[in-house]
């Protein structure tokens, strides 16, 4: 229910389902394609207590959500039936490199998951035969190495589908495309020619055949073709023909200047990119890697790095290998180090506690956590993750590290750099760059990044100053809206909640059903199941107040608001009213979260009384600057 209102609310804020013209989500991220992107409210969705950050880059609209961006992406697209496929025709063209990173991250986003998956089997296969834990030659082995070589042989079928659905034309036309181009006729006719010399023809014009398994450019050339033929079908034909007419002049016209223009030029292109990148590459392997380590993690916060995967995926259809993967690895491990440095030099529970959590999300290359939830918040631990990861990606390019098989960075990615001869020195080098660049950034963070932040907290350690008195310069005082027993953040039963992901502060267990302000301000929001309110401070801290756990599914039974949005309220006025008697008796938890919405405008968020009973108006929260 939640998912379904916070769905409803982003809907809002990016100008209407009339305003979208697809979405699609990643890891992390809504990704909206929006007709007009001046109607999209940045600033109000940036104030939802549901919304991480809101980011404009590569033509598209991104919402970061957090791990639970697939719920409410379901929710979205169940409750206002918006798709992943839309017309370019109707799009803001913006600028060519956008309009690739969209037409890039729209492709490739549906599969990551599984493509990232069957790379990890893949090198877990590859340490399994370098260990003699595995012979090639069992059944053991060949039903593994299928499960994990079946996503990438036939490329061209998935990408087909997934391009189809991008460039606005029928998926299941354009993936039986990709079908024909990996047909065991084709395969066959490649393994029977001789090189360079025509061995059948299509109406008397040579056809040269080429292996396209795991190729990935013939594909999205042949599927764009595809679909701007299918729309000018679908104009001209009646409505009684073109079901079945449409697709079969798309299955004769394309598949045939597939074979014939299509797909050797398409080929061609991707040796010369393949080449470019290995000339590139090659005229310092040191240099490409430390300019990689230092700007991957820049890249993935304003999502450019969907540039990079198509190449990183040629290099493997072209080459066989790839040696830009590895290079991510330290970027990843440096703000992990970073984490490390600020868990270690941290003082409260509550900042330790995030810190693991992302240490553990990072390692398994979900750096979202790390990044915008403790580095970058903080700039310098973020800035020394960077340092630390081009000093790593240097070793590794060195080295010339090479990985086998596509994957995301993390952990799993050393099974996916051991060489079909065993261990050598690029699996050495891969370790002690990884090394270097954990180390370096938690020392450097443990040292440099965190001095400021360490005489801040121990100052107001040291204060004890009641809700009356006014805030010392840079602090903002937050006092309880409620009386009850404060308990700490990671104790509410709710990862949403318990992770920090919406907002650093504590939870409040109430005694007495009423609401106040914990501030002076301005009422910004105020839910329709009147579960949860947000007041903004007249220093601008945005405070979220959410009265117990899936309470919105009582749809605001048991609840009494005594103000409206927009309203303006003192330290202590009264928000609302609620039935704890009533609530408890319907089985919900009465556990209240109170936290900062907008934390990374601080440098820290200080609780004050957990473990402890507060009453209206004690002091709850310091946020500092």
């Amino acid at each position: 229910m939640e998912y379904k209102t916070l769905a409803e609310e982003i809907l809002r804020g990016v100008g209407g389902k009339e305003n979208v013209n697809s979405v699609v989500h990643c890891a992390t991220r809504l990704r909206f394609k929006l007709k007009n992107i001046s109607k999209a409210d940045a600033a109000g969705l940036k104030k939802n207590p549901g919304v991480i950050m809101v980011v404009e880059s590569g033509g598209q609209f991104q919402v970061v959500i957090g791990n639970h961006v697939g719920a409410v992406y379901e929710a979205l697209v169940r409750g206002s039936a918006l798709s992943d496929s839309g017309d370019d025709e109707t799009q803001d063209n913006g600028t060519l490199f956008a309009r690739a990173i969209d037409v890039i991250s729209g492709i490739f986003t549906p599969f990551i998951g599984i493509m990232a998956a069957s790379g990890i089997l893949k090198g877990f296969l590859a340490l399994a035969l370098a260990c003699g834990w595995l012979n090639p030659e069992s059944g053991t082995y060949k039903v593994w190495f299928a499960a994990s070589d079946a996503m990438f042989y036939f490329f061209p079928l998935v990408i087909g589908f997934t391009a189809g659905k991008k460039f606005g034309g029928n998926p299941f036309v354009t993936m039986m495309i990709g079908g024909a181009m990996v047909h065991p006729l084709m395969t066959a006719a490649f393994n029977a020619q001789q090189p360079g010399v025509p061995s059948e023809h299509f109406f008397g014009i040579p056809l040269v055949f080429i292996n396209y398994a795991s190729s990935v450019i013939p594909v999205i050339l042949a599927a764009w073709a595809s679909s701007w033929l299918e729309k000018r079908m679908m104009k001209l034909l009646p409505g009684s023909l073109r079901n079945f007419i449409t697709p079969l002049i798309c299955l004769m016209v394309i598949v045939p200047l597939t074979f014939l223009l299509i797909g050797p030029v398409a080929t061609w292109a991707s040796q010369q990119l393949a080449n470019g990148y290995q000339f590139i590459y090659h005229i310092s392997p040191t240099i490409a890697g430390a300019f990689m380590g230092a700007l991957w993690q820049v890249c993935v916060i304003f999502g450019l790095h969907w540039g990079l995967v198509p190449l990183m995926i040629n290099n493997f259809s072209i080459l066989g290998h790839d040696t830009m993967l590895p290079l991510l690895l330290p970027a990843v491990m440096g703000q992990v180090g970073a984490v490390i440095g600020v868990m270690l030099r941290a003082k409260d529970a509550r900042t330790k506690a995030l810190a693991g959590s992302a240490i553990s999300a990072g390692i398994f290359g979900i750096t979202e956590p790390a990044v915008y939830g403790i580095n970058l918040p903080r700039r310098r631990p973020f800035i020394f993750g960077c340092v630390g990861g081009a000093l790593g990606a240097a070793i590794l390019g060195y080295f010339q590290t090479t990985a086998y098989s596509f994957g995301f960075a993390s952990i799993f990615t050393f099974t996916q750099i051991i060489p079909p001869t065993g261990f050598d020195q690029t699996v050495t080098a891969a370790i002690a760059g990884t090394a270097v660049a954990i180390v370096f950034a938690a020392l450097a963070t443990f040292f440099f990044g965190m001095n400021d932040e360490v005489a801040q907290r121990e100052t107001a350690d040291a204060a004890v100053a009641p809700a009356s008195v006014q805030a010392p310069r840079g602090k903002t005082l937050v006092t309880s809206p409620m009386t009850g027993a404060c308990v700490a953040l990671e104790e509410v039963k709710d990862p949403t909640f318990a992770s920090g992901l919406l907002g650093k502060g504590v939870a409040i267990i109430p005694s007495a059903g009423r609401v106040v302000s914990p501030v002076n301000g301005t009422v910004v929001s105020l839910f329709k199941t009147h579960h949860a309110i947000g007041i903004e401070s007249e220093d601008g801290a945005e405070i979220l107040i959410h009265v117990g756990i899936d309470t919105v599914k009582l749809d605001g039974k048991f609840f009494t608001p005594h103000v409206a949005v927009d309203a303006v309220v003192k330290q202590g006025d009264l928000l609302l009213e609620f039935d704890i008697q009533g609530i408890t008796d319907a089985g919900y938890d009465l556990t209240t979260p109170v936290l900062i919405t907008n934390s990374d405008d601080y440098l820290d968020v200080i609780p004050a009384n957990i473990g402890h009973d507060v009453g209206e108006e004690t002091l709850l929260l310091t946020l500092l600057r």
